[in-house]
């Protein structure tokens, strides 16, 4: 088993840095864990990718789903993934239906319907990004689904708004159509690489709901147990990411550099109230 837990380690060094340098500061006893729940969440946010085509995309999530109900056995045990998590869900307790429900949540990235409202986008940022903040806490041996549910959704939201230029070349759209035709912006525009000024329009307001989020996350995270501080860490990278999306165009929306990413990160760690201050 111990190998297994290894893969997730370098499947999520590799795939999702900033969680990886997250994890190193939590206590090591628990750090297996949250590997295992971090390369679960990389395995079903990239499905896309893996899959290219709906049928097999379907595939896998069925195929993942039937792992958390305990329908593969040995295949699921000859998975690294998946024999590090559900030894995870055993080990933590964890709530099975926080998985599945990412699972549904992820399902909506195999397809090219656009997300039709806001009040979807902010379900999905919660069932996915919040959920996986909520089991890291849990893992860590606290309860934060208080702070966890706004500091998920303003980490989604902004991870959204930066992965734009990649979704939109693929005919894939988070950004809700509600918004879109409340600033005039129509489909095609975006589709054919135009950004026009209700675009920009667009994405302003969706960098106030990521910000309102941000501050309400903070002001529950003061609250919040020290033992819980890992688990958010990857979110003091929102308001950075949020100032560069503000300067940038929404087709060329800039990067933080990997280095102060850490360094971020690093800073959050020794003094938890800049996560989302």
């Amino acid at each position: 088993m111990q190998d297994a837990f290894a893969y997730c380690a370098a499947l999520v060094r590799n795939a999702d840095r900033d969680r990886f340098v997250a994890s190193l500061f939590a206590p090591a006893q628990h750090r297996d864990a949250l590997f295992a729940l971090y390369a679960f969440a990389v395995e079903i946010g990239r499905v896309r990718e893996a899959a290219r085509e709906v049928l097999p995309g379907e595939i896998r999530l069925k195929w993942w789903s039937e792992v958390l109900a305990d329908e593969r056995g040995g295949e699921a045990a000859g998975n690294p993934v998946a024999g590090a998590l559900l030894s995870t869900i055993e080990r933590y307790s964890l709530a099975t239906n926080k998985f599945t429900d990412l699972i549904e949540a992820h399902r909506f990235d195999l397809y090219d319907e656009p997300m039709a409202t806001v009040a979807e986008l902010e379900s999905y940022t919660a069932l996915t990004s919040s959920a996986v903040i909520g089991l890291a806490a849990q893992i860590l041996g606290t309860a934060a689904n208080a702070a966890a549910g706004p500091a998920g959704i303003a980490y989604g939201l902004t991870a959204l708004m930066h992965a734009f230029p990649v979704h939109a070349a693929r005919h894939q759209l988070y950004l809700p159509v509600e918004l879109l035709e409340r600033h005039g912006v129509r489909v095609d525009d975006i589709f054919a690489g135009r950004s026009p000024d209700g675009l920009r329009a667009a994405f302003a307001e969706l960098r106030g709901l990521a910000r309102a989020n941000l501050d309400l996350a903070h002001a529950r995270l003061l609250a919040m147990p020290d033992a819980a501080v890992p688990a958010f860490l990857p979110v003091a990278l929102v308001r950075p990411w949020l100032d560069r999306l503000e300067r940038g165009d929404a087709f060329a929306p800039g990067d933080i550099s990997p280095w102060r990413r850490q360094w971020l990160i690093w800073r959050a760690a020794r003094n938890p109230a800049r996560i989302a201050g």
